[in-house]
């Protein structure tokens, strides 16, 4: 009754998204590296304009190729230079539409990616490191391509002469994840130069908005690089799913070709619209991260004043353990405080928490939680 390929299937598995807590007040979720602040009015009037004054609109296909939202993002990324903890007009990146593939979330970019791009027979594989996004094993599956996994360093660094050797010996593709997920530590984009010349690599930088630099520079030099972004994280659009690629032209058109051939429309006429008034207004944005990263400091140095093991990061979530404690306790005595935090319950990782960052009071309620009556350090 089922095709064979179904039952290899091991699907992705996403943080716990709950009903209501007994007597029905609402968990404080600081589990899925949500952005805890709305995206720009910006977004939220076009929207709202589109609607009223022509709801007619949502009974017309959107535009297939996005051509104005594509305008807007790569815009976006010249004016930041791919990093709002830093925007910069004189970023020096010079984007054209057609370096920008857009998708319903980057989840479906990175999908597209291994479908044109990682082989499924033959010597070659898909190098990542270990432990990363679980996703990356996921389409591995689903498209019967081999996978190599580099272990990191046991303090959670990148082995990055181990990454690279992986991939020339076998004269195979990387993906990385950079700032790496879930333990939000990043490497210097540099490695990247390494890489074998002739096969595609992938830097997920679904993190990056929160981080010190992005790989964005490299497109003018590597023709072979696809590096993927996403709107859910920096630019609060996780439930409007809105994820892109930049590279160069003949690897964007590789992609559309993919997706003309799976979903002709993957975005509505709503995340459209809403997409290219979020690229305007990167002011609102650069400022809920500069918040967002201010909290990610300030949390983290009350947990480590208060003997946690927080691991250097730079995304919008800390990895954190408490010795002595499992990880798994320390996710259902937040629970029963109402705060929903992640647990990974296999080795390396299930000694630890990830924690999204969230606002000012919800980091207060964790705090008060995890490191109750420990006074802020100077």
């Amino acid at each position: 009754m089922f095709a064979q390929r179904v039952a290899r299937l091991a699907p992705y598995v996403p943080g716990e998204q709950p009903g209501p807590r007994p007597g029905g007040r609402s968990y404080v979720k600081l589990n899925a590296n949500e952005n805890p602040y709305p995206p720009s009015p910006l977004a939220v009037q076009a929207v709202t304009r589109l609607l009223t004054d022509d709801p007619a609109r949502l009974a017309r296909y959107p535009d297939p190729d996005s051509a104005a939202l594509r305008a807007a993002v790569a815009a976006l990324l010249n004016t930041t230079g791919g990093v709002l903890t830093a925007p910069s007009a004189e970023s020096g990146l010079h984007l054209t539409p057609d370096m920008i593939f857009l998708a319903n979330g980057s989840d479906e970019a990175l999908s597209f990616l291994f479908y044109a791009f990682f082989d499924s027979e033959g010597r070659h594989c898909i190098v990542q490191t270990a432990p990363t996004y679980s996703f990356y094993p996921v389409y591995a599956g689903f498209y019967g391509i081999p996978l190599c996994a580099v272990p990191l360093f046991s303090d959670f660094r990148l082995d990055t002469g181990a990454l690279v050797k992986g991939a020339n010996e076998t004269d195979s593709s990387i993906i990385l994840a950079n700032p790496n997920a879930p333990t939000g530590m990043a490497i210097n984009r540099a490695l990247l130069r390494a890489l074998p010349p002739d096969r595609v690599h992938v830097v997920d930088e679904a993190y990056a908005d929160f981080a010190a630099e992005s790989a964005l520079p490299l497109l003018a030099e590597f023709p072979n690089l696809a590096i993927v972004r996403t709107f859910s994280k920096s630019m609060s659009f996780a439930g409007m799913r809105l994820g892109y690629v930049a590279a160069n032209p003949p690897l964007i058109a590789a992609l559309t070709t993919v997706k003309n051939s799976f979903n002709h429309f993957p975005l509505d006429v709503l995340t459209q619209t809403a997409g290219i008034a979020a690229c305007g207004d990167v002011p609102w944005y650069a400022e809920n991260v500069r918040r967002i990263v201010a909290q990610r400091e300030s949390f983290g140095a009350v947990l480590r004043h208060s003997g946690w093991q927080v691991l250097p990061s730079q995304a919008n979530f800390l990895f954190a353990q408490k010795p002595g404690t499992s990880g798994r306790e320390i996710y259902e005595r937040c629970k029963a405080a109402g705060i929903l935090v992640r647990h990974f319950p296999t080795p390396p990782l299930d000694g630890f928490v990830r924690i999204t960052i969230g606002t000012a009071e919800e980091m207060a309620a964790l705090e008060e939680c995890l490191a109750p009556g420990i006074p802020r350090p100077l």
